[in-house]
C-alpha cells in the first residue's frame, strides 16, 4: 500500500526571523492559511488515510508536529535525536514502515513546499506508483519542467520515454547546481527537470539499495528493528542515529543506481527557498512590492515586506529591501543579500543571541 512520508527536520533558516529553532519553516503559514506542514498533509487526503502518513522530524519538535498533525498516529511521528540528512531519515522511515506493511511503497516528500493544484499532485503520484507496481525495483523520481535559468537546484536530465507510461522518462543524469550560463543552457535544451525531491519507491527496495552503497549506515538501521514499537525504541534511537553518516539520498543511492526514472511534475511547486518566495506566492502591486500585513509606503519600490495586522510598517524612498517584523526581531535587508542570510544568523549564534534564534 501507498504510505506518504513528510520530512520536515529543516531548520528554516533563510526565514529568520519569522522561522526559528522552536518553530521552523515547515511550521509557518506562508502560502495560504494552513502551516506548510499541514499543507503537505493536506495534498495527500483523504487517498492516504492518516494512519499511512508518517513525518520525520527533529525530536525538538516532535510535539509541535503532533499540535500541527494530530491525525498522525504518534507512533508515526519518527525523532530524529539530530540532523543526519536525507538518506538515514529515508532509511529509517523505510525501516518502520516495513514493521507495518511489508509491501509498502514509500511516497517521500519534503514538509517545507507549496504545491498545487492538489488533484494534480494525486495524479503525477498515482503515475508513479503505477510504475513502481509494474517494475519494484523502478525508484521514481518527479521533475519540475523549469521556467527560469535557476542557479538554485540540481537539475535531472531526461532520457528516453518510457513506453505505456505517458510523462515518464529513463534518467540519463543528474547534475549539480549550475552556474548562470550552464543553466540557461539547460533551459534552452528542452531535457532537463529541475529536481524537486519528491519520491516514490517500495520501502524494501529502497533499503536493499541503501544496504548496497551504504552498508554500515543500513546496519544501524538494522540494529533499531527490533525496538521499533517498544519502550527502549527512543533509548536505542538516540544511541544509534548520531553514529549514521550524514549524507543526502542522491549521493547515497541515486546517482549510483540504473534503475530511474522521472515523472514531469504537472503540478505547480515552489520550494519557498527564501524571502524571494514571496513575490511569486503572493503577487506584488504596481510599485512591485509584495505586502503581507499592514505596511503604508511612499516612493518604495520593489521590496517585500512582512509584518502583523496590528503593526504597521511605514517606508519612505527605499527599494530593493527585505523588511520582516517580529514581535522579538526585526530584518532589514538589501534583497540582493538574501543568500547570505545563514551568515546573518550564524552571527547571532556567535555573538550569544541564543533568545533570538
Amino acid at each position: 500500500m501507498l504510505h506518504a512520508v513528510i520530512m520536515a527536520g529543516g531548520s528554516g533558516t533563510r526565514f529568520w526571523p519569522l522561522s526559528r529553532q522552536a518553530v521552523p519553516k515547515q511550521f509557518l503559514q506562508l502560502g495560504g492559511d494552513r502551516s506548510l506542514i499541514q499543507q503537505a498533509f493536506d495534498r495527500c487526503q483523504p487517498w492516504i488515510p492518516g494512519e499511512r502518513m508518517w513525518v520525520v522530524t527533529n525530536a525538538r519538535l516532535a510535539e509541535l508536529t503532533h499540535e500541527h498533525l494530530p491525525e498522525v498516529p504518534r507512533a508515526h511521528i519518527l525523532q530524529e535525536p539530530c540532523a543526519r540528512n536525507t538518506a538515514p531519515c529515508v532509511a529509517l522511515a523505510a525501516m518502520c514502515l516495513l514493521q507495518e506493511d511489508p509491501d509498502a511503497v514509500m511516497l517521500v516528500m519534503p514538509a517545507d513546499h507549496v504545491i498545487g493544484p492538489a488533484e494534480q499532485f494525486h495524479d503525477a503520484v498515482e503515475r508513479a506508483s503505477r510504475l513502481v507496481a509494474q517494475d519494484p525495483e523502478q525508484l521514481v523520481l518527479f521533475g519540475v519542467p523549469p521556467n527560469a535559468p535557476s542557479t538554485g537546484y540540481g537539475y535531472i536530465e531526461r532520457g528516453d520515454t518510457i513506453s505505456g507510461h505517458d510523462g515518464a522518462f529513463v534518467v540519463k543524469s543528474f547534475r549539480e547546481k549550475p552556474n548562470r550560463d550552464t543553466a540557461e543552457e539547460y533551459l534552452r535544451a528542452g531535457t532537463f527537470f529541475w529536481n524537486c525531491g519528491i519520491f516514490v519507491w517500495r520501502a524494501d527496495r529502497i533499503l536493499a539499495a541503501l544496504r548496497q552503497h551504504e552498508p554500515n549506515l543500513v546496519a544501524l538501521v538494522e540494529q533499531l528493528r527490533s525496538d521499533f514499537g517498544r519502550p527502549t525504541w527512543d533509548a536505542t534511537l538516540a544511541e544509534l542515529f548520531p553514529q549514521m553518516k550524514s549524507i543526502s539520498i542522491d549521493y547515497a543511492v541515486l546517482e549510483h543506481e540504473q534503475r530511474i526514472s522521472v515523472v514531469e511534475a504537472p503540478f505547480d511547486w515552489d520550494d519557498v527557498g527564501s524571502w524571494l518566495a514571496m513575490e511569486r506566492l503572493h503577487g506584488h502591486d504596481g510599485q512591485q512590492n509584495t505586502i503581507v500585513g499592514l505596511h503604508r509606503g511612499v516612493r518604495t519600490h520593489n521590496c517585500i515586506i512582512r509584518s502583523g495586522p496590528d503593526h504597521l510598517i511605514a517606508t519612505l524612498g527605499i527599494e530593493n529591501c527585505i523588511i520582516v517584523h517580529t514581535p522579538q526581531a526585526t530584518l532589514v535587508a538589501d534583497r540582493r543579500e538574501e543568500g547570505a542570510m545563514r551568515e546573518l544568523v550564524d552571527l547571532l549564534g556567535k555573538a550569544g543571541d541564543d533568545e533570538y534564534l
